[in-house]
Order: C-alpha cells, then sequence, then structure tokens
C-alpha cells in the first residue's frame, strides 16, 4: 500500500461527508490516518459505522495543538503512518470525487518514471449545502511550483493543502514551515516538497474545496494574523530561496512583502528584518522608496484623522 490519508480532525459539521467520499473509492487501496485534535465533537460513533468501510486509524490527542499551530498538529498526525509512501492530508470537511484513489495509481507509474514528488488534482469549490459554487480548476499536465505560483499570484487559479499529494520522504526531509494559522504554509510545501520543480496534474479526478465559514480561509477576523503569515512567507522565500526565482519573479516577490509591512506599519519586527533583507541586498533604491511610501501613507492616514 502507498497512499496515506491524514486527516486533522477537529470539526464535526461536515466530517461524515469526508468519510463517505473515502468510503466510496474505487480503489481500496489507502489508509486513513485520522487524529482527534482535543475536539470538543468526539467523532467515535460516526467511525463505528464506517469499521467495514475504511482501513483506518484513529487517534485522541490529549490537549487541543491546532489553536496554537496548525502545522503541528499535522505532524502529529503524519507521525501516525506505516509504511506508506505517499500522503494526502485531508481536510476534515473537504470530500473526494471517487475515482481519487483510482488516479493516483492509474498514473503512478507515470509519475515515478518522472521522478515527480508532488501530485496535484482538479478542484470544484463546494459550499455548506454540497452545492457546486466554482467552475472546475485544472492546470497543465506538468508545470513547475514556481511557474505555478506566480500563476497563483496573477490570479490565475487557486490552492489549498487538500488537494495535493506528496512524497512522504519528500515531505521528511523538508518538514512544514510552522507559519501562523498555517496560512501560505501549504504554498511553500509546494514549493519546497517539489525541490522547486515539477508538479504533476491529474485533471481526471478533482477534489471538493468546502467554503463554510467554518474553516480557516472564510475567517475575517484574524486577518492581522495572516497578514503576518504573509510577510513571514515572503520574507523567506527572498531570504532563503532567492536563487530560484528570476529577477521579475523576485520584484513581485518585493512587491508582495512591502505590502504586507505596509498593512501593518507599526510593525517594528517587520521593518527590522527588512531593513537587514535591503541593505545586505544592497537594494537602497528600493529601500528609500519603502520609506517614502510608508511616509506618505502615514502623512494621508494623518490628514484624514485630523478631518
Amino acid at each position: 500500500m502507498k497512499l496515506a490519508i491524514v486527516i486533522p480532525y477537529f470539526k464535526y459539521t461536515f466530517f461524515e461527508a469526508t468519510l463517505q467520499s473515502l468510503a466510496v473509492q474505487t480503489d481500496k487501496r489507502f489508509k486513513v490516518y485520522i487524529g482527534n485534535d482535543a475536539s470538543p465533537k468526539n467523532p467515535t460513533a460516526l467511525l463505528q459505522k464506517y469499521k467495514s468501510l475504511l482501513d483506518f486509524e484513529y487517534k485522541e490527542f490529549e490537549y487541543n495543538l491546532g489553536s496554537k499551530s496548525l502545522v503541528k498538529q499535522w505532524e502529529r498526525c503524519i507521525s501516525m503512518i506505516n509504511d506508506e509512501h505517499w500522503l494526502q492530508i485531508l481536510g476534515d470537511d473537504d470530500t473526494l470525487a471517487d475515482n481519487f484513489v483510482e488516479l493516483f495509481y492509474k498514473n503512478l507509474k507515470d509519475i515515478d518514471n518522472k521522478e515527480i514528488p508532488v501530485i496535484r488534482y482538479a478542484t470544484k469549490i463546494i459550499n455548506e449545502k454540497d452545492e457546486i459554487i466554482s467552475d472546475l480548476f485544472t492546470h497543465p499536465a506538468i508545470e513547475t511550483s514556481v511557474d505555478f505560483l506566480f500563476r497563483r499570484l496573477n490570479g490565475g487559479t487557486r490552492s489549498s493543502l487538500s488537494e495535493y499529494v506528496f512524497k512522504l520522504a519528500n515531505v521528511k526531509k523538508y518538514g512544514f514551515k510552522n507559519l501562523p494559522l498555517a496560512w501560505h504554509a501549504d504554498d511553500l510545501a509546494v514549493l519546497e516538497f517539489s525541490e522547486f520543480g515539477p508538479v504533476f496534474t491529474i485533471t481526471d479526478s478533482y477534489l471538493n474545496f468546502r467554503i463554510s465559514g467554518k474553516n480557516i480561509t472564510s475567517f475575517k477576523h484574524d486577518m492581522v494574523i495572516k497578514n503576518n503569515a504573509t510577510f513571514d512567507f515572503y520574507y523567506y522565500l527572498l531570504q532563503h530561496k532567492k536563487e530560484h526565482f528570476n529577477l521579475s519573479q523576485q520584484k513581485i516577490l518585493y512587491s508582495k512583502l512591502e505590502k504586507s509591512l505596509l498593512n501593518d506599519k507599526k510593525n517594528i519586527f517587520f521593518w527590522f528584518k527588512v531593513s537587514i533583507l535591503y541593505l545586505s541586498s544592497l537594494k537602497l533604491k528600493g529601500y528609500y522608496l519603502l520609506l517614502n511610501n510608508a511616509i506618505n501613507q502615514s502623512v494621508k492616514s494623518l490628514k484624514k484623522t485630523i478631518v
């Protein structure tokens, strides 16, 4: 058996839909690992219903970790895996098309021959009523993760962790970066687990990504934390992975970093890190323009306050 499907469980509302989508898979060569993050709603009774339908391992953790570090919760769920070679981290409210696993094995020989360590599926967005509220999102059959990142930044597509299958060896080699709310941790994982190289796309099957008002993507009250994670994401790429991007791409990354900084201009820690980054890279003109932009924005805000 090569495929492990890991579910970091906390939300009960749509969990049965997730389990049902696994139970009806046309290919049963997978094992499900469910890690209960001290949820207020215990799923034991529901899991009993699927005991004969799914090969799964279930573990209840004594304390909630996801509220402090969602990435750490992913990691302790991943540690449950036995001898599988590939890993999917499936949201506890997302669902799979019934041929999801079948298409994984159908393409696996080609994927192995090309030595591609990251697989992604086409996706649809669904709501709390299981209604499809988007077109089918597809991708090139093979695309570098770098090209995909900039296609996404240009508004050309979407992405979430659930639709990816990663080679477990690469997950263990690089690990998920512990960004706040795990915001952009999936984007960084795709880049690093693919080693900034090719990603293989399966378009004949898909994942349903749920927008229900109950997941982090839907929340609006945590925008400051999300902005912190966005800053950390772009800073990390420019500070540690800049060699993987051409000058045009670097310019876009710098503009994204500056935007997140200007969204929180009073954050001294942001300014400290950006100052080191710009000055060590001899981006003196860029640093001057950034300072000037920040001052102008502050002056405009002050004038509005006075008026």
